[in-house]
């Protein structure tokens, strides 16, 4: 019990921390900033994926065993962006270009994290079997 309560807090804290990506999202969107200042197309779209996955994990919170691909998902999802951000992290440094790995670490994490507390698979119920 205290693994799926655990689980049921991780899921929320990251939950919640995806859907207020909204926030940002808002501000990129807003005057279209993403466009005049950033110059970056990609930043609103690349937010716009964590606000649903947000939402989702906050429902899985309720009864983690019955959402298991869900957590799977958004646990695979941050571990291969994380590896795709560390590769991108590389190669702007041996471009001379200075950047931090600490989101590459908090993605991997989250991802790992996700992983490890993924609740067991469980076998479905066929009635009249014993």
């Amino acid at each position: 019990m205290k693994r799926e309560r655990l689980t049921q807090i991780v899921l929320v804290i990251v939950g919640l921390v995806d859907v207020s990506m909204i926030y940002f999202l808002y501000l990129d969107l807003r005057h279209t900033s993403w466009l005049l200042v950033q110059k970056n197309e990609c930043d609103p779209m690349f937010l716009s994926f964590f606000i649903p996955v947000g939402v989702f994990l906050l429902i899985a919170a309720r009864r983690p065993s019955e959402h298991r691909s869900m957590i799977a998902l958004a646990a695979w999802w941050n571990i291969s962006h994380g590896t795709v951000m560390a590769i991108q992290t590389v190669e702007a440094r041996l471009h001379g270009v200075h950047r931090h790995f600490s989101d590459v670490i908090v993605f991997i994490v989250i991802g790992t994290v996700l992983l490890a507390l993924l609740p067991a698979k469980q076998e479905p119920f066929v009635p009249g079997v014993a």
